[in-house]
């Protein structure tokens, strides 16, 4: 990945109208991933495209439709959907890759590209690469019986509408249950409240009012302030916020108290152990709460640490037939129902336990206590490597000696934005804070 022009760890992202996220890119990478999609041996390749609500969406839409039909692939769009409905699409429509369009938790100023392949997974790495390559070729339009055509989907909210359902038993319902649901004003601001809707919920449904601007401001995975706040007032049984690409899933107990993806996967852990459902290790990342680490192993469950990113969690679960994993953030994979993280079906999987054991959400993690845990993002300028800085390796070295055996620390730059995040966690919170102020402060100076 380190030596790749465009795709990051999370696809391709940026600002728009910044290359590559500018219009003129996306024709020629629709371009060539239909060549390189028709260069495996397909007579026509079939593509389907979903975004979030960005406004830029429209514009990459129609950029990436213009260059695959160039190419001759056939392209479905989706419109607004979020991007494991993308994922499950994918495979229903028997096509041979998706894309996605969007920039998943960041403001409407930026934009993003990713794909999946004809599984529903991420796309391998040698086909980025084919891609990437191809890029390089002169933009080209195959002759006109050749070209491909496109169409629009109807049916495809409904279609993972009841995909989601399905992942819980028939009989399962939420009768009874109080929900607060904050889509982000992104892609499952139509679909969430729905689902959960028809499962029995009373939804109140927040940052659902996407207009293009607004997706992830103030609300969602990101600013879970809203959700808590509107939990309390309205004194609902449990709230859940997802991010604006619909990937990320938070959790609100009944107090208002916030439970992130590692509180989750601990929840699910225990459940799916003592059912059978369990099987491989659990997966995190290098951020997961050490407390889950130390509550899972005093279960007997192994726990593995992956980079921190979804697509590494993935591959870790796939290497070592693992069903469950995530990132603190939101991300996770029940890998046993949907082919990679979906807020959604992860956020029934949650449900279904809790209504199974007849506990509230608080009840079920009421014997787990993560540790204090803080991260600071800096920003850096184009080029600069702070953390290749004596002062920043010699300010390392001081944080671990004082958080030795009391805890411990991540520093890593970002593979999505033009920031390090500095991440401390220990067994006292007066400390965590003293060693990441001092951390974040050295690293601030040379960036």
């Amino acid at each position: 990945m380190a030596t790749r022009k465009y795709f990051g760890t999370d696809g391709i992202r940026g600002r728009v109208g910044e290359q590559p996220i500018s219009a003129d890119f996306m024709l020629r990478l629709g371009a060539a991933a239909g060549r390189v999609l028709a260069g495996e041996g397909r007579e026509h390749a079939t593509v389907v495209i979903g975004k979030d609500t960005r406004i830029s969406g429209y514009m990459f839409e129609a950029a990436l439709e213009a260059g695959l039909v160039a190419a001759g692939a056939d392209v479905r769009m989706l419109g607004p959907m979020p991007t494991p409905a993308v994922a499950y699409l994918t495979r229903s429509l028997r096509a041979d890759a998706g894309i996605v369009i969007s920039a998943s938790h960041n403001p409407h100023q930026d934009n993003g590209i990713k794909f999946f392949s004809a599984h529903g997974e991420k796309l391998a790495d040698a086909v980025e690469a084919a891609i990437e390559a191809e890029l390089e070729q002169p933009f080209r339009t195959v002759p006109s019986e050749r070209l491909g055509k496109a169409q629009r989907v109807g049916d495809a909210l409904s279609r993972y509408a009841e995909f989601c359902k399905s992942t819980v038993p028939d009989d399962f319902v939420l009768s009874g249950l109080r929900l607060v649901v904050d889509c982000a004003h992104g892609a499952t601001y139509q679909v969430a409240p729905r689902v959960f809707s028809e499962l029995g919920a009373r939804v109140d449904a927040i940052g659902a009012e996407p207009d293009g601007l607004n997706i992830n401001r103030g609300v969602g995975s990101t600013h879970p302030e809203a959700l808590i706040a509107r939990v309390r007032e309205a004194g609902a049984d449990l709230g859940i916020a997802f991010d604006g690409d619909g990937d990320r899933v938070l959790m609100v107990d009944g107090r208002g108290q916030l439970v992130d993806g590692d509180g989750l996967i601990f929840l699910l852990a225990r459940d799916w152990q003592a059912s059978g459902r369990l099987h491989g290790p659990v997966v995190g990342t290098l951020m997961t709460n050490y407390a889950m680490e130390q509550a899972l192993g005093a279960l007997g469950i192994e726990f593995v640490r992956a980079k921190v990113g979804d697509r590494y969690v993935h591959q870790a679960l796939v290497e070592r037939d693992g069903v469950l994993g995530g990132e603190a953030s939101g991300h996770l994979l029940c890998l046993d129902r949907a082919s990679t993280g979906d807020a959604i079906v992860a956020a029934l999987q949650v449900l279904e336990v809790l209504r199974r054991r007849g506990q509230s959400l608080e009840q079920a993690l009421s014997a787990y206590q993560p540790l204090p845990q803080r991260t600071v993002n800096v920003r850096i300028a184009p080029g600069v490597k702070p953390l290749e800085q004596p002062a920043v390796q010699a300010a390392r070295a001081e944080a671990e000696a004082a958080l030795a055996g009391r805890g411990r620390l991540v520093l890593r730059p970002s593979g999505t934005e033009p920031v390090v995040r500095v991440t401390v966690e220990a067994d006292d919170a007066a400390l965590m804070q003293q060693v990441l102020d001092r951390l974040a402060d050295v690293v601030r100076a040379a960036a």
